[in-house]
């Protein structure tokens, strides 16, 4: 979008304030974060509602190409030293997340920690060393007071969760798709919460997050390859039946982890999860969408996915896999497809992109 145009837009809304995200985060118990790194979106997210921002190696390395002169003395401070490509890839991220923290900081201090996070995610090449990811968490945890640390739902990076929860550092569980890696994740941040009451350690906030649309979008592959009977409007609900069944075993269990759904394909997404006690992240292309049309003001969180949806999608064995409590293994989550398909993308345009930056 032109940059006078954004602004236009900007202004108007601000003597208003009066959209469907407003609205959401203000009348509802749901709240939202922002899903960029640039900028110059951002304070556009933030008057619209946001409450906290998410960054991933993609999202910062093109919020970093989109702002080289915005973040010329940042950058070319860390081109100057010629850092081994890993150290390279992740002080660029810094500039990035740090500079987004900065914004979000008064809100953190505000509420106290309640709100105002930013999320800073450990290197998609480690989702499978434990070791290492702890000792990247620390790091990344140390950048900023309201510095969430994102680590993969894997086996081992739920593992790093347990291990970050005892010692008080805020994190969120990424590349998650199913229900078994949710509860994984409400599970191990539980119990690192205990560990970290019993040495007199205020337990951090813990985010689980569910890549709805991503998960959407694998299944309607799935789907067409196995010549399912699952309508387009079946596989558009299925990341829907997945998110709502979470949220009310997360309920029934008490988990202190709050929900967080991310990678959102449309308006729909938002008006059956309004309501919810959770977090949507949305992208300023989703965002966009939302400002585009009159939506209801109504919350669809208690609304069911059909039974006669759950059946057909059930023919789908992906989709089993995804609803089904204990549809994959703890060791089954790295390799489910859809998680190898996003780790694959966070280190190819993410990862990489930072450590080759010129």
């Amino acid at each position: 979008m032109p940059a006078t145009k954004n602004a236009a837009i900007h202004n108007k809304e601000k003597k208003t304030n009066n959209t469907y995200l407003n609205w959401l985060a203000a009348e509802t118990k749901t709240m939202w974060w922002h899903d960029s790194a640039d900028p110059k979106e951002l304070q556009i997210g933030l008057d619209r509602g946001a409450v906290g921002v998410t960054t991933n190696p993609v999202l910062a390395n093109t919020a970093l190409k989109a702002n080289r002169e915005l973040w010329a003395a940042e950058i070319k401070e860390v081109m100057a030293k010629n850092l081994p490509a890993a150290q390279k890839a992740e002080a660029l991220l810094r500039i990035a997340v740090v500079k987004t923290a900065e914004k979000l900081l008064p809100q953190f201090k505000a509420s106290k920690g309640e709100v105002g996070y930013v999320c800073a995610q450990v290197s998609p090449l480690l989702a499978g060393d434990r070791k290492e990811m702890l000792v990247m968490a620390k790091r990344l945890h140390a950048w900023a007071p309201n510095i969430c640390v994102k680590l993969p739902a894997s086996s081992a990076g739920i593992d790093v969760i347990e291990q970050c929860a005892a010692e008080g550092i805020s994190t969120n569980a990424t590349v998650s798709f199913t229900l078994a890696q949710l509860l994984a994740t409400g599970e191990q941040a539980h119990a690192g919460a205990i560990h970290a009451r019993e040495n007199g350690i205020k337990p951090a906030k813990s985010f689980a997050t569910m890549m709805i649309g991503r998960l959407d979008d694998y299944l309607v592959e799935v789907a067409q390859d196995n010549q399912a009977a699952a309508s387009a409007s079946d596989l558009q609900q299925a990341g829907l039946a997945v998110v709502k069944r979470a949220y009310a075993i997360y309920k029934e269990r008490g988990y202190e982890t709050t929900l967080l759904v991310a990678a959102l394909r449309g308006t729909y997404h938002l008006t059956e999860l309004a309501g919810g006690d959770l977090i949507l992240s949305v992208h300023p292309s989703v965002q966009e969408k939302v400002m585009a049309r009159e939506l209801p003001h109504e919350c669809g969180i208690d609304k069911p996915i059909g039974d006669d949806v759950i059946r057909r999608l059930s023919q789908v064995r992906e989709f089993v896999r995804a609803y089904e409590p204990a549809g994959l293994k703890p060791a089954e989550f790295i390799a489910y497809g859809v998680t190898q398909r996003t780790i694959s993308q966070f280190i190819e345009a993410g990862w990489k992109g930072l450590e080759s930056y010129k």
